[in-house]
């Protein structure tokens, strides 16, 4: 299997919002799309499931148009799509049959992920505990009824949304922000369940703010700027180009004076702790010396390649959300 995109573009008067578009996955793996807020990757993502308009370009899926009733896919929308009214088990159920699952093996499923991912009480409510009314009143209580999503925190209304997308076991997944308003326990449970896929074999695409978590996870990305793809590579290929340019330095010291000696920029500073840019081996070694001379404690030297969320600011001249 695999996936291209080419020459994707979307117009609304005479403002372009994505422009030409194009990436490919050979094979199974995470592609990440990412850009400020605004910069198209939502639009993108709805464009290739059909669910706006082209204005130009195709999304091919072994070859084929990619079309969601011969390929399987799952969809976390940045935008979550639950109907707040409706009870949680009816709602998946529905979304299961949109995607030709049969009810029993639905249910199935419904119970796994409802354990993977902790909300079985919402979902499989427990009857409410007997009481001494019972016998003056006559009959068994009422069970309690199924939660509604509007009953639910946005953590655990997210987890119900990525229990929709994963319901039909999906060949490709695209996620659009998995982790936002996330606490770090949730997180973790949800990075798990990505890895899970990753290791299963399946094509995702992830769009996020969170540089760090885009790094754990993608292989190749591109970087949208104003509708624009301003960066597109393989991970560790854009990072080597970038070369070993940044230096973590950590002392017992002050060393700002030798560091301004050397001519290193700081990038950010916290007590004796330093982001230090340089302009190569030669420059971090000098530096490294000086320190050395002077009796200044090393307690972290460590000349590295760009972080993602470093390559993403330097690429569009702004602040990520990461």
């Amino acid at each position: 299997m695999s996936l291209t995109v080419k020459d994707l573009t979307k117009r609304y008067g005479d403002r372009t919002v994505v422009d030409r578009l194009s990436f490919g996955m050979p094979g199974p793996g995470v592609y990440a799309l990412l850009g400020t807020n605004g910069a198209g990757k939502t639009t993108s993502i709805r464009m290739m499931l059909n669910m706006l308009s082209r204005d130009g370009g195709e999304v091919l899926w072994n070859g084929e148009p990619l079309d969601i009733s011969r390929c399987n896919v799952g969809y976390l929308a940045e935008e979550r799509g639950l109907y707040p009214k409706y009870a949680l088990m009816d709602q998946l159920l529905y979304f299961a049959s949109l995607r030709d699952v049969p009810r029993a093996e639905a249910k199935r499923r419904i119970r796994y992920w409802a354990q993977r991912l902790e909300v079985e009480e919402y979902l499989y409510p427990s009857a409410p505990a007997q009481t001494g009314r019972r016998g003056l009143l006559g009959g068994s209580a009422q069970r309690e009824k199924p939660k509604r999503p509007d009953q639910l925190s946005k953590g655990n209304q997210q987890k119900i949304q990525l229990m929709a997308a994963l319901l039909s076991d999906p060949e490709l997944l695209i996620l659009d922000e998995p982790l936002s308003g996330l606490d770090p326990i949730n997180t973790d449970l949800f990075k798990g369940i990505i890895r899970e896929e990753i290791e299963a074999g399946k094509y995702l695409i992830m769009s996020s703010h969170q540089m760090a978590t885009v790094e754990e996870f993608c292989t190749d990305l591109t970087i949208l700027d104003r509708s624009r793809t301003v960066l597109q590579g393989h991970l560790n290929d854009i990072k080597k180009g970038y070369g070993r340019v940044h230096l973590q330095l950590k002392t017992e010291e002050d060393a700002g004076p030798y560091i301004a000696e050397s001519g290193a920029q700081i990038v950010t500073r916290k007590e004796f702790e330093y982001q230090l840019k340089v302009t190569g081996q030669e420059q971090a070694n000098d530096l490294l010396a000086r320190l050395t001379r002077a009796g200044v404690t090393v307690v972290l030297f460590n000349l590295r390649e760009p972080s993602l969320h470093e390559i993403f600011v330097e690429t569009v001249g702004g602040e990520s959300d990461a």
